[in-house]
């Protein structure tokens, strides 16, 4: 087993090594960023490492990393850092907690859970919270490095099938995994599996009883969180009044 960590260690290292390729960039100031999150949100990355070059074609999405905002819950930040306002599963570190500042300069994208109170959303920080200093799932990170070994004679399609999107072992957590179980610990859906089954009474048409089942929190990606019908997208610049009349165009 602890070959096994040390492999897993090394590819955790080489996967999350920046590409040489250009990033996107923030569409948001920092500030309007910070301003604009609230206790709850999860916040996508589009990253620019392999391992999100991975992530982002076998989901399909510009998507790479989810994180957790989870307030001021966490202990004080001390004299000149900044406070640490994001939980999220890191291939190298495990479950952490970071400051918002290092993610200030990427695209992302703030997705929102609608309904839930006060009391829900302490519960869903407090679950990552809890689970802080946990590892990183370390069969996600051999799948994605499997990926990432070319293939020339497995057509690229069949490809992203190899993908087992973690070991779906609770100790541990991909990114999105750890925050489908925060959401799934007080029962709000992300993308739920819905059965629609057939009335008790035949002549009550309109009585058919949707029900939901949950979906296996490791079969889920930050892509999930940007498509879920349950999750509002907030996009700081609107948040902050905008009006296009204000802006500044160069004359041609």
């Amino acid at each position: 087993m602890e070959i096994l960590q040390r492999i897993g260690q090394k590819l955790a290292r080489y996967l999350s090594e920046p590409l040489t390729t250009e990033a996107e960039a923030a569409t948001s100031s920092a500030e309007l960023l910070a301003s604009s999150l609230k206790a709850g949100d999860v916040l996508l990355v589009a990253g620019n490492s392999r391992i999100s070059t991975a992530i982002q074609y076998l989901t399909q999405s510009r998507w790479s990393h989810a994180a957790l905002y989870v307030g001021d819950i966490l202990d004080p930040a001390p004299a000149g850092e900044d406070a640490a306002v994001l939980i999220e599963a890191d291939v190298n570190d495990g479950i952490r907690a970071i400051p918002l500042s290092e993610y200030s300069t990427c695209h992302t994208r703030i997705c929102r859970p609608v309904g839930l109170s006060a009391t829900e959303i302490s519960s869903v920080c407090e679950y990552a919270v809890a689970r802080l200093g946990q590892r990183y799932d370390l069969k996600n990170i051999v799948d994605l490095a499997r990926y990432l070994i070319p293939a020339p004679f497995l057509p690229l399609r069949w490809r992203s099938r190899l993908l087992a999107l973690g070991s779906g072992d609770p100790t541990l957590a991909i990114c999105s995994s750890l925050i489908a179980q925060a959401f799934q610990s007080v029962r709000y859906p992300i993308l739920p599996e819905v059965f629609k089954l057939d009335p008790a009474d035949p002549a009550c048409v309109k009585c058919t009883q949707v029900t939901f089942h949950t979906r296996h929190h490791s079969l889920f990606t930050p892509r999930d969180f940007d498509v879920s019908p349950y999750f509002q997208i907030i996009k700081p610049n609107i948040e902050d009044g905008f009006d296009p009349s204000r802006l500044n165009w160069a004359e041609e």
